[in-house]
């Protein structure tokens, strides 16, 4: 067997089965390139979903987490450290909020979320106890607990995790008058991706996101943003919602937050909602832990220059105008997305999205299929247009075979 081979098949025997990889086994990495056992080369056109914005190996991440080693790493909620409130501040202004709970993973901080919507909904909005409701859009991807499943419409996430947990109501993604009529006195929050990722890149009809922004004030119901994947420069701005001037009543932000270094996410949100906690009703030992803090506090220092927004905006118009040219000649049937984040429908004729992206991975670029002959493209924002141009020779090449 091959080192790969011999690689994959160790972790096999050893290992449970969840994702189902591609046959690459990644040894080194560097800015959009990512380099296997045997030395072959691959343009990373995923990003880890958005957790590598910035890229692999970023200088000023990697020197932030270098500094931050040599001081102290963990010391858990139960203590302060001294890069918690600066961490808590700045993430608070980059967001235009006041409040901010870290946790580690992005389910993590959905889970949060539904806390803190169904806590404010019977502490501030006046629901009865075991009451609340929350609204979700179909074919979302919020994460994997079992609570988070509970809410999914994808079989493959939901089937054999019953019984499932009670308290949402689920609606079609883009249909505003269908999220009007679930709405009830007892209804606490709206969550939703301003642009659904796993789903394929989906992007909702122009005016529904403000008209959800509408409704939910009207109701006194908070709207939850889960800007995980969207947020923090993918789309071009810092968040896929400010396209459309909106501003949520909490963000549930993760993946690019911690540079691909570390786990890092967050809800935040304004002082009146997610004041509604009290000492140890909730927590994390790992959540805002000081190497988190610091390599999120570069993070955010690199998005306060703007930098990578507009590379994404620029690249990403060329990345929509070169996928655009595709459609039309049988081979992709349709292109969505906004920023450096593209779904491409390929012809079923020409194989699934799998075959599509393992022919991709033998010419040297890795991309994720979802959702039957769909891939998803979404390079760090620090690739350079050469190497995204060569990435899509690569592609046109395995429509074209």
């Amino acid at each position: 067997m091959s080192i790969t081979e011999t690689a994959i098949a160790s972790a096999e025997a050893h290992s449970a089965h969840n994702y189902h990889p591609l046959p690459v086994v990644v040894a080194s990495a560097e800015g959009a390139w990512m380099t296997d056992v045997e030395g072959r080369r691959y343009l990373d056109l995923l990003a880890g979903y958005s957790a590598l914005n910035f890229g692999h190996g970023n200088r000023r991440l990697i020197d932030a987490a270098k500094a931050q080693l040599d001081r102290v790493t963990l010391t858990s909620r139960a203590f302060h450290h001294d890069r918690f409130a600066d961490f808590c501040t700045e993430l608070a202004a980059l967001c235009g909020m006041e409040t901010v709970l870290p946790m580690n993973t992005g389910a993590e901080a959905v889970e949060t979320a539904v806390k803190t919507a169904r806590k404010w909904g019977y502490r501030v909005k006046g629901v009865p106890d075991g009451m609340a409701k929350i609204i979700v859009a179909s074919d979302n991807f919020h994460g994997r607990t079992t609570t988070i499943v509970s809410f999914s419409t994808d079989p493959e996430a939901r089937a054999d995790f019953g019984p499932y947990t009670p308290g949402f109501e689920i609606v079609p993604y883009g249909d505003l008058t269908a999220m009007r009529e679930a709405m009830t006195e007892n209804t606490v929050a709206v969550l939703i991706e301003p642009i659904q990722g796993e789903a394929g890149v989906l992007v909702p009809p122009a005016g529904y996101l403000p008209g959800v922004r509408e409704l939910t004030r009207e109701r006194n119901v908070l709207f939850i943003a889960d800007e995980i994947q969207s947020g923090l420069g993918r789309t071009g701005k810092t968040f896929a919602l400010d396209h459309e001037g909106v501003v949520p009543d909490m963000y549930v932000l993760g993946k690019a937050l911690g540079g691909g270094v570390v786990p890092v996410s967050a809800v935040v949100s304004s002082a009146d909602v997610l004041g509604v906690f009290r000492p140890g009703e909730h927590g994390s030992t790992f959540g805002g832990n000081p190497l988190a803090c610091a390599v999120a506090l570069e993070v955010i220092a690199m998005l306060r220059t703007g930098e990578y927004q507009q590379r994404a905006t620029e690249l990403g118009d060329h990345l929509h105008r070169e996928l655009g040219l595709l459609t039309g000649g049988g081979a992709v049937e349709s292109v969505r997305g906004r920023g450096l984040w593209a779904g491409v429908d390929i012809a079923p004729a020409l194989g699934t999205g799998r075959e599509i992206s393992e022919r991709l991975m033998e010419l040297g670029v890795l991309v994720k299929d979802t959702h039957g002959s769909t891939i998803r493209i979404a390079p760090p924002l620090v690739i350079s247009k050469e190497d995204l141009d060569w990435g899509l020779d690569r592609l046109r090449a395995v429509l074209s075979a």
